[in-house]
């Protein structure tokens, strides 16, 4: 396993976005956002759930490969919600994850629920795409750009009408929280070695700004986790492969609702 995925991840980016802007100009996205006044509140609605689950869509993953390669974006999301997901993570990178911006397209007319668009958000034209997508929040990671990049994307998603989630791995990257995030994320899988520690949400907690949603990301496997992290602080739980790696991964949802409401 490559120890730094992140960096060949955003090399790739670099040049996929060169690729669709000479195929889509930013000015034609521009043009078609008229028709996606509709936004959801994912912050809100975190806030307002008693479970928080942000359910995920996503096929495969560096480190796992595949997961769910069959996953219908027309199928899985809508039973994420009918099994009473508070928010959807859509994964719309290709090469590493298997998805697409055409995932959360297809998604979004069977949902009412708020979708993130989850990719390696670098430039401005990628906020442009998940607005016309109806995406309604997207991640910018901490450790893939820079403060002042971070500050001036999140600063265009609400331009946009577009929430932030802050994706950081480590205390040295609360820096980059801005008047401009919505909620933070921490996320418990180092994107360099893709090691899993929920330990890691619980350690951050306490550093993390009171007047912020907490979302924790990624190694969430049972409802206990989720218990004591709402303890800590945390609104959000996003849960991705835990329900993917199962045949009816909204089935998968329910249950994993049920057990955690039967607890609370």
């Amino acid at each position: 396993m490559n120890q730094d995925i992140l960096t060949d991840i955003i090399a790739h980016k670099r040049k996929e976005i060169a690729i669709q802007e000479a195929a889509v100009s930013a000015s034609f996205l521009e043009n078609h956002i008229g028709g996606t006044t509709v936004t959801r509140s994912m912050k809100q609605s975190l806030t307002a759930s008693s479970t928080g689950i942000i359910a995920e869509f996503k096929r495969r993953s560096p480190s796992k490969g595949w997961i769910n390669c069959e996953a219908d974006a027309s199928i899985v999301p809508h039973n994420y919600e009918l099994a009473g997901a508070a928010a959807l993570s859509i994964l719309t990178d290709e090469l590493f994850f298997g998805g697409s911006l055409k995932d959360i397209r297809n998604a979004r007319p069977t949902v009412n629920i708020p979708v993130l668009r989850k990719d390696f958000i670098i430039s401005r034209y990628q906020l442009l795409q998940a607005k016309v997508a109806q995406a309604d929040a997207v991640l910018l990671i901490a450790a893939a750009l820079s403060k002042d990049e971070c500050m001036s994307l999140a600063k265009e998603a609400h331009a946009l009408q577009l929430e932030v989630l802050l994706e950081i791995h480590t205390e040295q990257e609360t820096d980059y929280i801005n008047e401009y995030v919505d909620m933070i994320g921490v996320n418990n899988r180092n994107l360099g070695t893709f090691h899993t520690d929920t330990e890691n949400s619980f350690r951050l907690a306490e550093k993390l700004p009171k007047d912020k949603v907490l979302v924790s990301e990624s190694g969430i496997s049972n409802p206990e986790t989720v218990i004591k992290l709402r303890e800590a602080g945390f609104r959000g739980f996003l849960i991705g492969e835990n329900f993917m790696k199962t045949e009816n991964p909204g089935k998968a949802l329910n249950e994993f609702i049920n057990q955690l409401q039967s607890a609370l």
